[in-house]
């Protein structure tokens, strides 16, 4: 980790270090993200867990997938499912995910790609590793981000962002000791490929033991940071977090990340997501494969798939619903 680097950081744009006066955003708190299973059995991590909406907003929930090293014959998936009224963000820093949906759309994800699908109206989806991964067993670790969608948007047509890594922006901060990779949003004037309905920013930073990186945030937006891996430090009252903890910072035109000068032995860096988006401030209402606006909206939801008008699983698919009857709530619930 991670896929999709830079030999030399130092000839990457700088993101400069915003001038003296900005407002640094202070640390409101440091949640764990408690550990599950998810799928057919894949182990995952929580990142939202426990955070109330409020400081979420846009963002629903989050999964780190793994990190883990299957051997021969263990790596799972998930079974077909349905989802509406919302995107889903999977990020591949190591390994491959093959994706399918009742619609006949999908696509294969790896090593630093991103697929970005629009869930809209509705549709179900399968997601696997390949048939020669399950074989041979190997490296898998990945995100999965759920972005909620504003009501005007909710029942939009599904589609697909296939980002490749080679097309995610690479940056560096001003001293080059931090690699910043820029999958969605803008960041001091410089735009990542993803396009979201809900404006977003979204980053896979990389510091190296004892740097420190502070950037330009949007002071209309939250801002959350997540560790992947390694160990360092938050904001300018350098709160300590590590791999499997997440930020929430308060408000301001600034966020700090600092790494600590010795990582543990899986990591020689730290590996942070960091997130920010502004708020819809609409009410949702969330069960299961489901984020709409109203209780209603969810039972219309339920009822639209148990008639089958979210797509049929195809005929030539074998695996079916699995143990899960219609109408059953999605495996990727969360708390």
């Amino acid at each position: 980790m991670p896929a999709v680097t830079a030999q030399n950081p130092l000839a990457l744009p700088r993101v400069i270090t915003p001038a003296e006066g900005a407002q640094a955003r202070p640390v409101l708190g440091v949640v764990d993200a408690p550990s599950g299973f998810e799928g057919e059995g894949f182990p995952v991590r929580r990142a939202f867990a426990g955070i109330k909406y409020e400081y979420l907003d846009p963002f629903i929930m989050m999964d780190q997938m793994g990190e883990v090293d299957y051997a021969a014959g263990e790596p799972k998936g998930t079974p077909w499912h349905p989802h509406r009224g919302f995107e889903t963000v999977t990020y591949i820093i190591d390994g491959t995910f093959i994706h399918r949906d009742s619609h006949g759309g999908g696509g294969v994800i790896t090593n630093g790609d991103t697929q970005w699908m629009t869930a809209g109206s509705g549709l179900l989806h399968i997601e696997t590793p390949p048939e020669e991964l399950v074989m041979s067993g190997g490296l898998f670790h990945g995100l999965q981000l759920w972005v909620n969608l504003p009501a005007k948007d909710k029942m939009l047509a599904p589609k697909y962002q296939d980002i490749r890594g080679g097309t995610v922006k690479l940056l560096a901060s001003q001293d080059g000791g931090a690699l910043i990779r820029l999958i969605a949003g803008d960041l001091a004037g410089h735009a990542g490929p993803g396009a979201t309905h809900t404006p977003i920013t979204m980053i896979h930073l990389t510091v190296s033991p004892g740097a420190e990186v502070t950037l330009p945030w949007r002071p209309d937006f939250n801002a959350l940071a997540y560790g992947l891996a390694g160990s360092g430090a938050a904001g300018s009252e350098r709160r300590p977090f590590r791999m499997g903890q997440t930020v929430v910072f308060g408000s301001g035109d600034e966020l700090t990340v600092r790494a600590d000068a010795a990582q543990d032995s899986r990591s020689e860096t730290f590996e942070v997501v960091i997130l920010g988006g502004l708020p819809i401030r609409e009410p949702m209402a969330h069960y299961g494969p489901f984020v709409m606006n109203s209780h209603a909206e969810l039972q219309q939801a339920f009822d639209d798939f148990q008639a089958g008008r979210l797509g049929v699983i195809p005929s030539t698919d074998v695996t079916g619903l699995g143990h899960r009857g219609a109408g059953q709530a999605d495996p990727e619930e969360t708390a």
